[in-house]
């Protein structure tokens, strides 16, 4: 039998080391399917939705380097954007094959018929459609090494015709580079932003996820400087321990009055491998250098001074021998003094809510940090969810936490975790969802089920879409639309096959969830959390205030005078803080 297009996709997808592909098969997709089958190295997974796909895919690429997801004809890949865009705006490397109508049908407004180089463009960094099988030859390779290099999606479109066809030999490679370059600052600007910090005295560091492999190098550079050390929502995971004597929280909109506090009162703020979009947050009066290996990123979020392109390990590994080190450390103790406090009233909450009627979402989020092993991975939906996961879910040894953070997508955590459980087997994987999202792709339940991954879901079923309610009362308006009726979760994963439970009492949160961890396969845990629960960001501005006095008074002369005491009940330390 003759070589085909799809065979050679296949045999271009295991050399470049991807180990699985997810998809709902049919039409066009039928030769790559068949392929896959016949070569027996990657494993293909039925997905139910291939928005799920996407974001497994995702997944896989984050923790791998590589992952692949597939749609069919119009419909099918039409339904892989959402979690292209979000793998794109990560810098996830996916390969996303969009398989379409017969070439001899195209331009003719056919069944079924997309421009797959339109639909496709604003989400990926290389997009092409392959109508031969010599372009298709070309387009495997060079949309991998896209991917690879540029850190993100590319996709190919691929007639089904071309599919089946024949290879056809041409002069392009069949295998993928990863290259390993440094990227640091030339010399003369290493010896410039040496200079600047060595000419401060109270210095912040706000580090992201570009600190993920310079973790060691980034301590280094805190106790060297006696900085403190404030962190993105993606670059918590690696410095938000107990075990860090310079941590003092995040900024912006899940930030913490420490976080805030620090980048507004030090002198010198160096942003690494952050592009923080919470601009309202940044201070705009003291200095600051930022650098990102990308360095088109520089200088658009804040007032940058200093701004260098480098990768954060290579560049600190220059840099820490050519700095001074700081002695006084009034700053960072005043700082971490601040951080302990606000670390007091968490816990706080905690104690006394644990002990109500009502189920708080910070008791259910600090249950978990507690029983979760050292070296878990959390995915975390878009919404209140990602509120607990910022304040509760702690470092630790080797935890890995991950959400839709750049571009804010419901419905993520539960494709994200079966990706994760897929490449990380070992490993223990957590999703963190709201009853919002974990409703939209209920059905993948189904996929966690038949490949029996074992992740464990926690629902938080707060009967709302948490996060809009919030947004709606301090802009002034009341909740309306909202409300949700959901389905008995634990219901529905039981008749997929996955063990579940309801926990409506405090009493029962850490032994139910103990059981959950402790299960050998997949899990569901519906909590039914404080529909009422609040949280506030760090700044508060008096318009928000205003807003949210506003929608309390319109409730009042609505004749809803009970909702307003149970949001007053439910969050009177919040409110405390507020007013």
């Amino acid at each position: 039998m003759a070589k085909t297009v799809a065979d050679l996709l296949v045999e271009n997808l295991v050399n470049a080391g991807v180990k699985r592909l997810y998809a709902v098969t049919g039409d066009s997709l039928n030769p790559i399917n068949d392929a896959v089958r016949r070569d027996g190295r990657l494993e293909w997974i039925h997905v139910r939705h291939e928005e799920a796909g996407a974001y497994a895919a995702s997944m896989d690429a984050e923790l791998d380097g590589i992952g692949c997801c597939m749609g069919s004809s119009g419909p099918g890949h039409v339904h892989l954007i959402n979690g292209l865009y979000d793998a794109n705006r990560s810098g996830n490397p996916v390969i996303a094959i969009a398989t379409t109508i017969n070439t001899d049908k195209m331009g003719l407004d056919n069944f079924q018929e997309t421009n797959v180089v339109k639909l496709f463009d604003d989400c990926s960094k290389y997009c092409v459609m392959a109508n031969t099988p010599q372009q298709a030859a070309q387009a495997f390779q060079t949309a991998i090494q896209h991917a690879i290099e540029k850190k993100g999606v590319a996709v190919v479109g691929l007639p089904g015709d071309v599919s089946e066809a024949d290879v056809e030999e041409i002069t392009t490679s069949h295998k993928n580079y990863y290259t390993k370059s440094r990227l640091i600052p030339g010399n003369e600007e290493m010896e410039e932003l040496a200079q600047v910090i060595n000419s401060h005295e109270k210095i912040m560091l706000f580090c992201g996820y570009g600190c993920k492999d310079a973790q060691v190098e980034a301590m280094q550079l805190s106790e060297k400087l006696n900085a403190p050390m404030g962190y993105s929502f993606r670059g918590k995971i690696f410095f938000d321990k107990i075990s860090n004597p310079y941590a003092i929280g995040l900024n912006g909109l899940l930030g913490s009055k420490s976080g805030f506090k620090a980048m507004h009162e030090a002198d010198l703020v160096i942003l690494l491998g952050t592009d923080f979009p919470y601009t309202a947050f940044l201070p705009e009066k003291n200095t600051m250098i930022q650098i990102d290996h990308k360095p088109e990123r520089i200088g658009r979020r804040a007032k940058v001074d200093y701004g260098y392109a480098g990768s954060i390990k290579d560049t600190l590994e220059v840099l820490l021998p050519l700095l001074e080190p700081k002695s006084d450390d009034a700053f960072l103790k005043d700082m971490r003094k601040l951080h302990d406090e606000q670390e007091e009233k968490y816990a706080s909450y905690v104690d006394e809510k644990s002990k109500e009627k009502l189920i708080h979402p910070e008791f259910v989020a600090s249950v978990i940090d507690d029983i979760a092993t050292d070296d878990a991975i959390f995915t975390v939906d878009t919404g209140m969810s990602a509120v607990w996961a910022a304040r509760y879910i702690k470092g630790k040894r080797n935890r890995y936490l991950t959400g839709s953070f750049n571009h804010g997508s419901m419905a993520n955590a539960m494709p994200m975790a079966i990706g994760a459980g897929l490449s990380r087997p070992d490993r223990q994987v957590i999703a963190l969802c709201g009853d919002g999202g974990i409703s939209m792709l209920l059905g993948d339940l189904m996929t966690i089920s038949q490949y029996n991954i074992p992740v464990k879901i926690i629902i938080f079923n707060n009967r709302s879409l948490g996060m809009v309610k919030l947004e709606m009362q301090v802009a002034g308006y009341p909740e309306w639309q909202t409300e949700m009726k959901n389905p008995d979760f634990a219901k529905v994963a039981e008749a997929m096959d996955i063990r579940a439970w309801n926990v409506d009492e405090c009493e029962n949160v850490k032994t139910v969830i103990q059981q959950a961890m402790n299960h050998d396969g997949p899990a569901l845990v519906n909590i039914f959390t404080d529909p009422d629960a609040l949280a506030m960001p760090p700044k508060v501005e008096f318009d928000q205030v205003k807003g949210f006095a506003k929608t309390m008074g319109k409730l009042m002369l609505n004749g809803q005078a009970a909702d307003v005491i149970d949001i007053a009940k439910s969050n009177m330390k919040y409110l405390k803080e507020l007013f």
